[in-house]
């Protein structure tokens, strides 16, 4: 007969430190966070698209017009996926980088030229602008062009001229190609990518994306310095940022090992030997400016950079060197210097200078304090940098860490459920595969348990896109996924297919006729009724009938709309997510399920009842598992399984120490733990092992 009922009063929290005996909060889980000191499943995850190239590097988000800009650098490129505030996209655009002019070729000279030589001229023409020469005539026609200024924004292939009053004031028919640019990015599988944007009041007018490729990935402390790139935010090219305006413009490459970031109306740079560097206000391509500014405020490399509130000194930044934070504010002051004024903009304040950080991406901002892993704690700053208590999974973090990826560790956060996510390489793998997770608002840790929703190598918070985007760390190969009869038409890009809910844009396409390589970008209904008219990257090489293969594209990665429903969702693929949590130990002699400090008592704890309380979807499970001594094996029970109208699970269970795991594995499968109630009795008054 029951003797008592009592509640489960483990604390909110997932304790990995320490022994499972000597806890009083949950003991495992995955998956699983807290809200209200209570466990939930956490949310579940959608493909927006499975064509992202490569491990991504850096996500940045922007969003204008009800259209989601999510901007993904990779080892070799830069891309980016338009999709609307449901998370429906159109496809993948791939970035060109255009820059400086190196070298030029194939020169058609016209006719009709005056003869001379004539400087400076401008060259005409191209994707960019800029660009000078030297241009002789002799014999009426365009002999020699030799380069002045490499101008910017052009691309290999680009036709150049020059108007006829520019050399001589007759003649037509002038034309060089561009041959050769410096476009300021290399490929590298070093690549870290580093995003800001910014409007550019002075200069071009346009809404600037600001990217810096720097080779970080492998050594947060290399001093390799790399461009930054600038372009239209709203296109899809990128050039090498120049001091190319102003009163004395150098023209030099804005390069750094750093990093990027806007202290709005200023673009500040930074790197190695404590290297800040920053624009005039409102314009990115003046550097020499009287507010624009380089010093070196650290014996160590800088290596982020985010806008703090400045107040009266505002704007306002922070900055992590590998050793020490830096405040610098816009403080202009004038003093007089052998009777001469001069005005001195910036301030830079040393606020420890006895720190750490561990990855560039680890530093987060939530609500005005900045969170971010040391190399052997965690920290924050909120007008002072201290340590962050982490009693639950400190030892499991750095222990486990695999400290040569370290540059891989990246921070994001959710602010619906008061949530830092650190997402970290453990043990030998290469790639996230596990996160820490810093509950703010219940001040408690967990993590996720090695779930497949933290094997995520990069991502971007929830803004005026509600849910957060992440890149998943899985690349894929060449799998066939169905095979088709499709009618292929020789030179077309278009073939006929018979329509199916499992073809999708993205997928590569082998069968006879169809030339190699050939992805699909287009699917829309043909004028044969039961048939899509699917338009791919490659014309055919033959017209006929055959059947074909579709099947994943090799070297690719998905990008996942974060925090929506229950499963993981990917096309048409619906999987579950596995969720469970377990207790702290309940057994009397660790003070029963109410009691937090043991009462003496030498008994077994019998389970005779659970009486569920759960906001719950779908079926769940509970086991009772448990051991006669701190260090003898578990003994688990078989699953005993409750649906959402389940009053009562009855049992006779018992264990010395105790403990009960509730899990949700099914689609669909979600829960909202409450008060849970056990009946519970005296077990057998001695223990059994050894």
């Amino acid at each position: 007969m029951t003797k008592k009922v009592l509640t489960i009063d483990t604390l909110a929290g997932l304790q990995r430190d320490g022994t499972v005996f000597d806890l009083n909060f949950y003991t495992a889980g995955k998956w699983v966070r807290f809200q209200r000191n209570r466990p939930r499943k956490i949310g579940g995850y959608r493909s927006i698209t499975n064509d992202v190239f490569g491990y991504s590097r850096g996500i940045y988000v922007n969003s204008v017009d009800g259209i989601n800009q999510i901007f993904n650098g990779y080892n070799n490129g830069l891309e980016v996926v338009n999709i609307d505030n449901a998370g429906v996209g159109a496809g993948v655009n791939e970035f060109t980088f255009t820059g400086l002019v190196l070298t030029l070729n194939t020169l058609v000279g016209g006719s009709t030229y005056t003869n001379g030589t004539y400087t400076n001229v401008t060259l005409t023409g191209g994707s960019g602008s800029g660009a000078k020469a030297t241009i002789v005539v002799a014999g009426n026609t365009v002999t020699t062009v030799t380069l002045t200024a490499a101008g910017n924004g052009y691309a290999v292939g680009n036709t150049l001229s020059a108007t006829a009053a520019t050399i001589g004031g007759t003649g037509s028919g002038f034309s060089i190609k561009v041959a050769t640019i410096n476009d300021g990015f290399t490929e590298s599988d070093l690549n870290l990518w580093q995003f800001d944007s910014m409007f550019d009041s002075q200069g071009t007018n346009n809404q600037l994306l600001l990217a810096h490729p720097g080779l970080n990935l492998a050594q947060i402390d290399q001093t390799v310095n790399s461009p930054v790139l600038a372009g239209d935010i709203s296109g899809t090219a990128m050039s090498p940022l120049a001091d190319t305006s102003g009163t004395t413009p150098t023209g030099n490459l804005i390069e750094v090992s750093g990093g990027v970031v806007v202290l709005h109306p200023y673009v500040f740079v930074y790197g190695d030997n404590g290297l800040i560097k920053n624009s005039v206000a409102g314009n990115p391509y003046d550097w020499n400016g009287p507010d624009s500014n380089e010093t070196n405020v650290s014996s160590t490399k800088i290596v982020k950079g985010l806008p703090v509130r400045g107040g009266s000194n505002a704007p306002s930044g922070l900055f992590w060197a590998l050793d020490s934070l830096i405040r610098v504010s816009y403080t202009p002051t004038t003093v007089t210097v052998a009777g001469t004024p001069q005005t001195f903009y910036w301030r830079y304040d040393i606020i420890s200078s006895q720190s750490s950080i561990l990855s560039s991406q680890s530093v987060i901002e939530y609500d005005g304090i900045y969170y971010w892993c040391g190399v052997d704690r965690f920290l924050l700053y909120n007008g002072v940098v201290k340590e962050i208590t982490n009693t639950f999974n400190q030892n499991y973090f750095f222990d486990n860490l695999n400290y040569a990826q370290r540059q891989k560790v990246w921070a994001t956060k959710v602010p619906r459920y008061g949530e830092i996510w650190w997402f970290y390489p453990s043990g030998d793998s290469e790639e996230c595969n596990n996160a820490v997770i810093y509950n703010v608002r219940e001040n408690c840790w967990y993590d996720a348990g090695f779930s497949d929703g933290a094997t995520r190598t990069a991502g971007y918070f929830s803004q005026v896109f509600k849910y957060p985007i992440n890149a998943g760390a899985t690349v894929s190969t060449v799998e066939e996924i169905f095979s088709s009869s499709i009618t292929t038409v020789n030179a077309s890009a278009n073939i006929e297919v018979p329509q199916t809910n499992q073809i999708a844009v993205g997928q590569l396409v082998i069968g006879a006729g169809v030339a190699a390589n050939s992805i699909i970008t287009a699917i829309v209904p043909s004028a044969t009724a039961g048939f899509f008219t699917v338009t791919l990257t490659n014309p055919a090489t033959a017209s006929a009938t055959v059947t074909a293969s579709f099947n994943t594209t090799a070297g690719r990665v998905t990008l996942w709309q974060h925090e929506i429903g229950t499963d993981e969702i990917n096309n048409t693929n619906v999987n579950a997510i596995e969720s469970f949590f377990e207790t702290s130990d309940l057994g009397w002699v660790q003070g029963g399920p109410a009691q937090t400090s043991p009462v003496g008592d030498n008994y077994w704890l019998r389970i005779e009842r659970i009486e569920p309380d759960f906001i719950q979807e779908g079926t769940m499970t509970v086991q009772v598992t448990g051991r006669p001594f701190a260090q003898s094996q578990d003994v688990i029970s078989d699953p005993f399984a409750f649906e959402p109208t389940t009053g009562k699970v009855d049992m006779r269970e018992q264990r010395r120490e105790i403990r009960l795991r509730f899990t949700s594995n099914i689609q669909g499968g979600d829960y909202q733990m409450g008060k849970v109630l056990l009946n519970a009795t005296v077990g057998d008054t001695r223990p059994y092992g050894g």
